[in-house]
């Protein structure tokens, strides 16, 4: 049973920084793709960024490119994301998750696995 849990959540300004880790066990982490995804009040959760296995090629969804980067590194089971520049619609709670099979990296569904979410506040 593949678990994830994340961290590094938290309040920051606008124009601030933090950086969430999500830690996978309970299988082979490198032979998952990564994904990020967030979820503000009051609206559907959302693509935010992914990370391919073996040639670790990233995906962002428009809103976060240059201000965020998502990064693993295989041999602590860890997926993180970077996030910059920070604005207050980036208030949500940030959730990791992980698939095996191919298909697109975009929809929520095709994620197998998800973790409890880690909250993140941008203050303006």
């Amino acid at each position: 049973q593949v678990q994830l849990v994340e961290s590094g959540g938290g309040l920051v300004q606008a124009g601030g920084s933090l950086r969430l880790s999500c830690v996978l066990s309970g299988g082979i982490f490198s032979t998952y793709i990564m994904g990020w995804f967030r979820q503000a009040p009051g609206k559907e959760r959302e693509f935010v960024a992914s990370i391919r296995r073996n040639d670790a090629i990233t995906y962002y969804t428009d809103s976060v490119k240059g201000r965020f980067t998502i990064s693993r590194d295989n041999a602590k089971n860890t997926v993180y994301l970077q996030m910059n520049s920070l604005k207050p619609e980036d208030t949500a709670t940030y959730y990791c998750a992980a698939k095996r099979l191919l298909g697109s990296v975009y929809t929520e569904s095709s994620y197998d696995s998800w973790g409890q979410g880690t909250q993140v506040t941008v203050s303006s």
